[in-house]
């Protein structure tokens, strides 16, 4: 073979749970279905004993959660098609880690019944990921689309923005500790799965208000539900709209990691506070859109 690897981090998927519902079909192709092919590629290929094998998993796998917090023998309970995805890929790489015959149940409408009947003793991991986030992070996620309104609402270039569930609450964290726990997973000596997460939890709402706070605006609500809106305090002019569009058909309960194993195991714990992670990301797409107006 021209490139033998000895390390495979398979990130790729349709993570956008919100437009999972509406791309489920496209969804299972990609995060179920891509990632059983790269466990065949391996197996294939002879590099099931040489090849260590992580796979991104999520939190959202938790969906309607079974207890606060969740840690790696929580119950699955997916609550979008994303989530459904994930469950069968977790059960997939358990499979290839017990050596057993495995039959995983239809998951949703578009999915069958699939038996994985044998099982190589792959070194294969899943990383339970809770949120992460970075500057990087796409502009259809809630987090990134409220840094980059903040920062176009500082340079004038933009008046509002439309939201969801403004009390939804998530488990955030900076990809780039993320990063190093799933390279961590990768130089153990037996695979095992692990719950990444910094064990706090944070509404959207929260988010909204410490943006607002990197550019001097303070940020009241009046009205309730999708009625509610946010004022800048000093002007009284509108800057957070709430569209019912953007609200989930199932939203998932609270979702807070127990990273305990993971700290205990791996020696990783989060270094970004959320309040940091919220600066650099509000301070990274100013810049941005300040360079496309120089340029």
């Amino acid at each position: 073979m021209a490139t033998q690897p000895c390390e495979i981090y398979n990130l790729a998927a349709m993570s956008h749970v919100r437009i999972s519902f509406d791309l489920s079909e496209y969804t299972t192709n990609i995060d179920a279905l891509g990632t059983l092919r790269i466990l065949e590629a391996i197996r294939i290929c002879g590099l099931e004993k040489s090849v260590r094998f992580y796979q991104a998993s999520t939190s959202e796998l938790y969906g309607k959660a079974q207890e606060v917090p969740q840690s790696e023998t929580t119950p699955f309970h997916p609550r979008s098609p994303y989530g459904q995805c994930h469950v069968y890929l977790f059960s997939l790489i358990k499979a290839n880690q017990r050596g057993i015959y495995l039959a995983t149940a239809k998951l949703y409408a578009f999915w069958a019944t699939v038996n994985y009947r044998e099982a190589y003793g792959m070194f294969a991991v899943n990383g339970i990921l809770f949120n992460h986030e970075s500057p990087r992070r796409g502009e259809d996620f809630v987090t990134r689309k409220i840094t980059r309104a903040v920062a176009k609402i500082h340079l004038n270039q933009q008046e509002s923005l439309e939201l969801g569930a403004l009390d939804s609450k998530r488990d955030w964290g900076h990809a780039r500790d993320f990063i190093e726990a799933m390279w961590l997973m990768l130089q153990q000596d037996t695979p095992e799965d692990f719950v990444i997460a910094t064990g706090q939890t944070h509404s959207v709402r929260e988010f909204v208000e410490l943006a607002f706070k990197e550019i001097n605006r303070e940020i009241v609500w009046e009205g309730e539900g999708i009625n509610e809106v946010g004022k800048e305090k000093d002007t009284n002019v509108v800057r957070v709209i709430i569209n019912k569009k953007f609200f989930r058909p199932s939203e998932v309960d609270l979702l807070v990691g127990d990273g305990l194993k993971a700290q205990e195991k791996l020696n990783w714990k989060p270094n970004t506070t959320f309040k940091e992670l919220i600066k650099e990301m509000v301070a990274a797409d100013i810049a941005l859109f300040q360079e496309n107006l120089v340029s």
